[in-house]
């Protein structure tokens, strides 16, 4: 192992999602998105069909109604990662789109959740903290489903560049890194949240999504592929310093064949086509031959205007944003599933370190190292990791303390692997660990599953006073910042 180096610049932080931690689910205007109907996306969303259309179904309790109110204590939370802190550089968040346009489909915007970000933003310069914004973190306006169907309809197009038009004007001096869609290649996986599809006139009506076919997400990724696009073309004009990326979970690239027999190395290679989709079209500009075999044998071959094609040929990302949590073993013919950290299969037998109970992901940090290697090799486009992170069922002691060693030992080895990565050659941004204050776990609705350097009172039922406190991991990140990654023990 080298010693551990990262450039200069390197953004250190954290990063949340506005749905999993801002709470205040309807305050000053906000409308209905798509995960406010879930009570984890890895679950059917709480909706019912009133004869004509879907419709939200919000009885019983929500954990991310109020989630951690960081809507209301944004400030005592940032202090808590910036200069008066951890000493984050960077912390990336979302723009809550139903904030913004409350149904989606309005012409004008609403200015309260306008100012919100301002003053969010304004805040994160304060403390010395470059924002780092996703445009739809699985927050689509839940109306733009009921009424239009998602992203399985063309007029999404001109509503999400309504939207993107709107909020790049209004922050363009004040975040210069932005990402589209948030993990969008779990379209295919989970419909309802990354790609905010929705078939409106089911014929199953007991599950929202169940008709939907392969065919259709084609579509609605096609329609996706524009939309970016033609936000990466808007955003140079208003403003060419301002860098647009591309966010997909990659913890699936990450997939080792169980055996070196062909039909498995084949199965693999198969199984990372599906990774490598959005990132060809996001990064290469291109639809790929495996793509366009799978459509001309299936009769999937989605609808294209006229320019389409062009547009995204010439409009690509500047940088591969991802998240990855855990790599994962494949066989033949074995069946691959999907969870908050991405997909999982065999068990490899090579890996014998894992996450305590009840979640116990395998731990493999070459993984990452072998992952930036990968997407360097195909891509060459600078690379950010804006999530890796490790989910503990955590309390406090007595004193008010928590002792979260392995949290610790996670980012740790990583992050070694990370620097081993960068000595390779791979260029990386940054480091952005998930989630650096506990919030509502995103696949389960849990706050039981807590990622935070940084503790909040409040438990699965709601229970507590929200009182914020320093876990034992607090401190060692702050010196990891403070030296640039030199001393990671």
């Amino acid at each position: 192992m080298n010693k551990t180096r990262f450039p200069k610049n390197f953004l250190w932080g954290g990063a949340v999602a506005a749905n999993q931690c801002e709470g205040a689910y309807l305050e000053d205007g906000k409308g209905l998105n798509v995960t406010d109907v879930c009570k984890g996306l890895l679950k059917d969303p709480y909706m019912k069909w009133n004869g004509e259309k879907w419709e939200a179904d919000l009885e019983g309790f929500f954990p991310s109604h109020e989630s951690i109110d960081f809507y209301h204590r944004y400030k005592e939370d940032l202090a808590l990662m910036g200069k008066d802190g951890m000493g984050f550089k960077a912390f990336r968040t979302s723009i809550s789109w139903a904030r913004i346009f409350p149904n989606g489909d309005e012409t004008k915007p609403n200015e309260a959740g306008l100012k919100y970000y301002d003053d969010l933003f304004d805040e994160m310069h304060n403390q010395g903290i470059e924002p780092v914004v996703t445009m739809s973190h699985y927050e689509t306006p839940l109306h733009l489903l009921t009424e239009y169907g998602g992203w399985l309809n063309e007029k999404m197009i001109d509503f999400w560049m309504n939207y993107a038009e709107t909020i790049l004007r209004r922050y363009k001096d004040k975040v210069k890194y932005w990402l589209t869609f948030n993990e969008i290649n779990n379209l295919f996986k989970i419909p309802f949240a990354p790609g905010a599809c929705l078939d409106i006139h089911p014929k199953n009506i007991e599950k929202v999504n169940a008709d939907l076919t392969r065919k259709e997400l084609y579509q609605a990724a096609h329609y996706v592929a524009v939309a970016n696009a033609k936000t990466v073309k808007l955003a140079r004009e208003i403003n060419p310093d301002m860098k647009i990326g591309a966010m997909l979970s990659l913890s699936g690239m990450a997939t080792y064949p169980e055996t070196c027999k062909p039909e498995d190395v084949i199965a693999v290679q198969q199984f990372q086509h599906q990774q490598h989709f959005f990132l060809d079209l996001f990064c290469k500009g291109k639809y790929s031959g495996y793509a366009r075999r799978e459509w001309e044998e299936n009769g999937y071959t989605p609808i294209m205007k006229d320019g389409d094609l062009e547009l995204i040929q010439e409009n690509t990302v500047d940088y591969i944003a991802f998240s990855y949590y855990k790599s994962c073993v494949l066989r033949a013919g074995a069946e691959m599933k999907t969870d908050t950290g991405g997909v999982y299969g065999l068990k490899n037998p090579y890996i014998t370190e894992y996450s305590p109970e009840p979640w116990k992901w395998p731990v493999d940090p070459q993984g990452l190292r072998y992952l930036c290697n990968y997407l360097n090799d195909i891509y060459d486009k600078p690379l950010f990791i804006v999530e890796n992170g490790i989910g503990l069922d955590e309390k406090e002691d007595e004193n008010g303390k928590i002792e979260d060693d392995f949290r610790r030992y996670y980012v740790s080895e990583h992050l070694k692997q990370l620097s081993e990565a960068i000595n390779d050659g791979c260029n990386v941004m940054g480091y952005l660990y998930w989630g650096p204050i506990d919030i509502v776990s995103a696949g389960t609705g849990e706050m039981k599953k807590r990622y935070g350097f940084i503790y909040v009172d409040k438990d699965n039922d709601g229970n507590g006073d929200l009182h914020r406190s320093r876990k034992e991991s607090f401190d060692w990140y702050k010196r990891v910042i403070e030296c640039n990654g030199e001393n990671l023990d």
